[in-house]
């Protein structure tokens, strides 16, 4: 059972909650993060890893060769469960691989301190109905899943 974060590459990211701005971030990365069932402390230190060194702003020259990090980008961070749908029958998504909320609320805020130990974080409101807009830089936008198997290779 894989932990996803869909990451996009932003000028700028927003969340609003009932026409209010609770979250913002300049220069940086929005992330739509699932957790699954079975994500633990080794999936999420794994992808906060993966997110804090992903290359994906340019160099001098042009090429995605700098992180987060190096740019003193920040980071957003969008709790989204429905990033665990399966839809192979069907047309309406299944959404039994989320995580229990309760369980996936201390995963996804333990999540957020990891990346918050490297890079300003902001969060829109663990399973509230939010509204998320962003400027895509590039457009830029990278899918990360992992699951055990996948990182005893690494």
């Amino acid at each position: 059972m894989p932990m996803r974060v869909v990451a996009q590459r932003v000028s700028e990211a927003r969340v609003d909650i009932a026409g209010r701005e609770v979250a913002s971030i300049g220069t940086g990365l929005l992330l739509l993060v699932g957790i699954e069932k079975g994500d633990g402390e080794k999936e999420i230190a794994f992808m906060a890893d993966k997110i804090l060194h992903l290359r994906v702003f340019a160099d001098d020259q042009g090429k995605m060769n700098l992180d987060v990090q190096e740019v003193r980008g920040e980071v957003l961070s969008v709790s989204q469960f429905t990033l665990a749908a399966r839809n192979k029958k069907g047309r309406r998504p299944d959404f039994t691989n989320a995580e229990e909320p309760g369980r996936a609320a201390a995963i996804y805020d333990r999540f957020n301190s990891l990346l918050a130990a490297a890079v300003p974080v902001a969060t829109g409101v663990f399973g509230a109905m939010m509204d998320v807009s962003s400027v895509n830089s590039g457009p830029v936008t990278i899918i990360l899943e992992k699951n055990s198997s996948e990182m005893e290779l690494q």
